[in-house]
């Protein structure tokens, strides 16, 4: 099983970035899929859940920083998540992650997801 982010780089503040996630191995249709980021010096924190209500329904939990700003999307036939950020601050830079975790969950906590991508850095100029 391996996530694969993209997308990160270098923008200037107020502009957008998109970021990608590539799930491979096991269909993650179902899971709960999340974004969390990481500041220099900083724990890694939640910043947006994309999780599975049943048919094809998915419902959205956003980070109180990040909403009216960011949005969340998922491809399932690509097996891949999407985290679209504009109107993005200096406080935004992070190291972003992507990660999964079975069945439909509202969880918050770093700790109990159970897949991580490698990571993908998004720095903000001023």
């Amino acid at each position: 099983v391996q996530l694969v982010e993209s997308g990160g780089g270098l923008v200037q503040a107020g502009g957008s970035v998109r970021l990608s996630c590539a799930a491979s191995g096991r269909d993650f249709s179902t899971s709960t899929m999340a974004w969390f980021r990481q500041g220099p010096g900083k724990e890694r924190k939640f910043v947006v859940i994309i999780r599975w209500i049943g048919g094809s329904r998915y419902y959205v939990d956003l980070a109180d920083s990040v909403k009216g700003r960011f949005t969340v999307s998922r491809d399932n036939a690509k097996n891949t998540v999407y985290l679209q950020m504009n109107s993005l601050k200096p406080e935004d830079t992070a190291v972003y992650y992507c990660a999964a975790k079975d069945g439909n969950s509202r969880e918050t906590r770093a700790s109990v997801y159970d897949y991580w991508g490698q990571g993908t850095q998004v720095t903000v100029s001023s």
